[in-house]
């Protein structure tokens, strides 16, 4: 019999999916690299959490649940993945990028539903291609192929099946996971008369039942009201404070702004960035940075902000002033010397461009320099 029918989990059927205390590092732990593309960035920005500080100091080293080596991948004379090197180890991470970026072949080359043409994907230390990977990852796809006559039950159970579990345990895990995602009371209607938002949630119950350490998701979000959005992004944390490895491809940059400042940045197959927002943006130092500014007198804080090398502009808002600057930190530090020297009383301050949108907008040329 192939190994991919034994039990997924041996020794922990009874494990609880979010329940009860986690066994891995939690709070969530990531530390990336930032690959780039010819042009802008310097070579790494690392980011780490309280526990991977701790954990270091412990003389400890969080292992990467998913490393992609050098990975190439083509369709025909089409590449959908130009030399991507990644490693993610627990938390949240978003991966953004415009149709066509090679986000969703990312995301299949981890999931081991495709070979790579060049270079090696593995998950928690295994080959994605390999069976005994899929131990390891839960996948999500954004487009649904269902049993359309079958309840969203038993294709949960039939999942649990096929990852090795027996007939008493496919239906706890079945059970459990649909309370998860919030499926329990529609869980034994026909997958046909499913919302957009409920085939979602029934996606995503199907790849949590066997409590994988790495959980990828494409568009996880879509046709999902705005409730049912609060629910799974409150879920989505809870996994990760569990320990787990959470990927999560989406349009809605907007709602991977609220989850994760996390993101990976892709374009034309290749990774342009990945990092927190604010590191991406302070490497950015050439693209030009909105500061919104309220003051109690903007005439003259604006004409002294046009004396500097930083400011390439200004223009009045109602009662604000935007401006336009190149080198924020250097930006910063001049302005707090500035309006201490002319004693000028600073309301309001705030950038405007930091989202995943902007930054994303800048990287891929979309924003004037």
């Amino acid at each position: 019999m192939s190994d991919a029918l034994n039990h997924p989990n041996a020794g922990r059927s009874d494990r609880p999916l979010v329940e009860g205390p986690p066994n891995r590092i939690s709070p969530a732990a990531v530390t990336l690299p930032l690959p780039v593309a010819d042009t802008a960035l310097p070579r790494a920005v690392a980011r780490s959490s309280s526990a991977a500080v701790r954990s270091s100091r412990a003389g400890t080293t969080v292992a990467p649940v998913l490393v992609f080596d050098r990975v190439s991948k083509w369709y025909g004379p089409v590449i959908g993945l130009n030399q991507v090197t990644l490693e993610l180890r627990p938390g949240i991470t978003g991966l953004v990028g415009h149709n066509g970026a090679g986000k969703s072949t990312l995301l299949r080359l981890a999931a081991g539903l495709i070979r790579p043409d060049l270079g090696s994907v593995r998950v928690a230390g295994y080959d994605a291609w390999k069976a005994v990977a899929k131990r390891h990852l839960g996948y999500c796809p954004e487009n649904d192929a269902f049993y359309e006559e079958w309840s969203g039950r038993r294709f949960v159970e039939a999942m649990a099946y096929l990852c090795g579990y027996a007939r008493r345990d496919a239906r706890g895990r079945a059970a459990e996971a649909l309370k998860l995602v919030g499926m329990r009371d529609d869980a034994d209607r026909p997958l046909a008369s499913y919302s957009k938002g409920m085939r979602q949630r029934i996606k995503l119950a199907q790849a949590l039942l066997h409590d994988p350490e790495l959980v990828l998701l494409d568009e996880p979000l879509n046709g999902i009201d705005p409730i049912g959005r609060r629910d799974m992004l409150a879920l989505f944390e809870q996994l990760a404070q569990r320990g787990k490895c959470l990927l999560i491809s989406s349009h809605e940059l907007d709602q991977i702004d609220k989850l994760t400042d996390h993101v990976i940045i892709m374009a034309a197959g290749r990774i342009a960035a990945v990092g927190t927002l604010s590191q991406i943006r302070e490497v950015l130092d050439g693209h030009p940075l909105t500061v919104r500014i309220v003051s109690d007198a903007n005439r003259r804080l604006a004409a002294d902000l046009l004396a500097l090398d930083e400011v390439v502009g200004v223009e009045r808002a109602g009662d604000s002033l935007l401006v336009r600057v190149r080198q924020p930190n250097r930006f910063f530090a001049k302005i707090a010397d500035l309006v201490l020297e002319d004693n000028i009383d600073i309301r309001h301050l705030e950038t405007l461009d930091e989202s995943t949108r902007d930054v994303l907008g800048y990287l891929l040329g979309e924003k004037s320099r």
